[in-house]
């Protein structure tokens, strides 16, 4: 167990807060515990690579932790009617995708390492801009609205072309 690690279990541990604020209509609280744990992914990882502290339980737990948080916060805001269902339901339908694929693969005896694609890494940026200005535009009341929208869209428009790239790439694996 390393500072990266720890860091790690950390934002791990903001998942409950940031759900339970939403619930509780604390959007300040909220905003301020994701900015928390995206500040702790950044200094994780540049601690693990700039200090040679990159662990195998790093490699499984970062991941999982920022799943965890972008599906939790997600399924949060749409239940509690800030964002969309239709959002919620594509941006964890890729990620289920996603996790069956890589499950199907290792039952199949061809374990599949998933490397993170431009356009997924694209994806995962406008997925935590448009949490951040949901947030924000609750917890501060300001208005965001041009914003929201935008981003919600480019969130759709990327889930969807992550998600077909990660399948194609998938088939292509499958099928070799």
């Amino acid at each position: 167990m390393n500072i990266p690690n720890l860091l790690t279990l950390l934002r791990i541990l903001l998942v409950p807060v940031v759900v339970w604020a939403i619930s509780q209509g604390q959007m300040a609280l909220a905003l301020a515990a994701f900015v928390i744990a995206g500040i702790t992914d950044a200094v994780d990882g540049y601690i693990a690579k700039h200090f040679d502290q990159q662990t195998e339980l790093g490699a499984y737990l970062d991941p999982l932790a920022d799943k965890t948080l972008i599906v939790s916060i997600y399924v949060s805001l749409a239940i509690f009617g800030f964002i969309p269902p239709w959002v919620a339901i594509l941006v964890v339908s890729r990620d289920i995708m996603i996790v069956g694929a890589v499950v199907l693969s290792t039952l199949m005896e061809r374990p599949l390492a998933i490397q993170p694609l431009m356009v997924s890494k694209a994806n995962t940026v406008a997925q935590i801009v448009f949490a951040a200005l949901v947030l924000a535009a609750k917890g501060l009341e300001i208005n965001l609205d041009w914003a929201i929208v935008v981003c919600m869209w480019a969130v759709a428009v990327l889930t969807l072309a992550s998600a077909a790239a990660y399948l194609v790439s998938w088939t292509r694996h499958m099928s070799n």
